[in-house]
């Protein structure tokens, strides 16, 4: 799930329309099974060098990644689901520092 967070976060601009193709400089995928549920977390950090975000490559990361887990764990439960993705923290790019709560 984690390389599949990678490639997807790379192939960004081939799946959103309108979305630039970006040299990543960095891709860090953390998927951490919770103790407490029957979950797993998934954190994507993406940077770049170029003067624009990548929060559509850390979002696109993230749910590839957990749509592979999903595929990966479906014969166990089907009933799995998705949610709660969102955008914690940005910086760079026209809009500058945006984090989460900070509204």
């Amino acid at each position: 799930a984690r390389v599949a967070g990678i490639m997807a976060a790379k192939r960004t601009a081939e799946l959103i329309p309108l979305c630039h193709p970006l040299p990543l400089s960095r891709i860090d995928v953390d998927l951490t099974p919770l103790a407490d549920s029957a979950a797993i977390q998934c954190r994507v950090t993406a940077e770049t060098v170029a003067r624009t975000g990548v929060e559509m490559e850390a979002l696109t990361a993230v749910q590839i990644a957990l749509l592979t887990v999903y595929d990966m764990c479906k014969a166990v439960d089907r009933g799995m689901t998705i949610g709660q993705v969102r955008l914690v923290e940005k910086s760079g790019g026209k809009s500058g520092r945006w984090r989460r709560g900070d509204d």
